[in-house]
């Protein structure tokens, strides 16, 4: 199967070769020349690397890359940019770019440099999940709602990791307290029942839920708008 490329650029020349080289490496590309656009269509389809120009029309490549990452924080982007300086490399870097090439360019090497994101992709654990406006990372041991920041204790976010790692399945009082860690021994099952209703409380703004499965255990998911709420009770 074809891998899946978004390609991003305003020179329709370059946007053309660029197309026409990577179509022949294998890519399955959609190119687009405008930002605001190259934005609406990331958000709402999957591609498995982006290319992205950041002196676009309508909206700059940088605010582009800033608003995917907050909803696709392990997709991978790598920018083009005409501006070589530290300065650039760096904001491009810093709004969450995975890589940058500066025109001009060999298509080899664009080539070679999309290869290894998307190796790193496969290979590396991905440690950002979401779920609604939710986002967790296990790796920075850091949960945000709505990009704000969750005031979460250690056994707080721990419970919250073991649901966020059954999304749509039901997990057991008991399970949680097996998988708290070494000091499971402390903590009771009414101890559970606690850390899950500060949760829920914390995570009302998000857009997700803990529903409680009586005699099972409880159920994280996506908040459903109440006109199905109401259809399904």
């Amino acid at each position: 199967m074809s891998t899946r490329l978004f390609l991003a650029e305003d020179d329709l020349i370059l946007a053309d070769a660029l197309k026409t080289s990577l179509s022949q490496a294998d890519f399955q590309v959609d190119c687009v020349n405008d930002g605001a656009l190259s934005l609406q269509i990331l958000l709402h389809n999957d591609y498995d690397v982006v290319v992205l120009d950041i002196g676009l029309p309508n909206m700059d490549g940088l605010t582009v890359l800033k608003n995917v990452r907050q909803h696709k924080p392990s997709l991978p982007i790598l920018i083009l940019t005409a501006l070589d300086g530290l300065d650039e490399r760096v904001a491009g870097l810093d709004a969450g770019a995975d890589d940058y090439l500066a025109k001009p360019f060999e298509f080899a090497e664009l080539e070679a440099r999309l290869r290894a994101l998307l190796r790193r992709s496969q290979i590396l654990p991905q440690s950002v999940q979401q779920l609604g406006n939710l986002r967790l990372d296990r790796a920075g041991q850091r949960a945000w709602c709505n990009d704000t920041p969750l005031d979460l204790s250690a056994r707080e976010l721990t419970v919250l990791e073991i649901l966020m790692s059954n999304i749509d399945r039901v997990v057991t009082k008991e399970q949680i307290v097996s998988e708290l860690g070494s000091d499971n021994a402390e903590v009771g099952l009414n101890a559970i029942e606690v850390y899950v209703h500060r949760l829920r409380k914390k995570l009302e703004p998000c857009g997700v839920v803990i529903r409680t499965i009586r005699g099972l255990g409880y159920l994280l998911e996506k908040q459903q708008p109440f006109a199905q709420q109401d259809a399904a009770g």
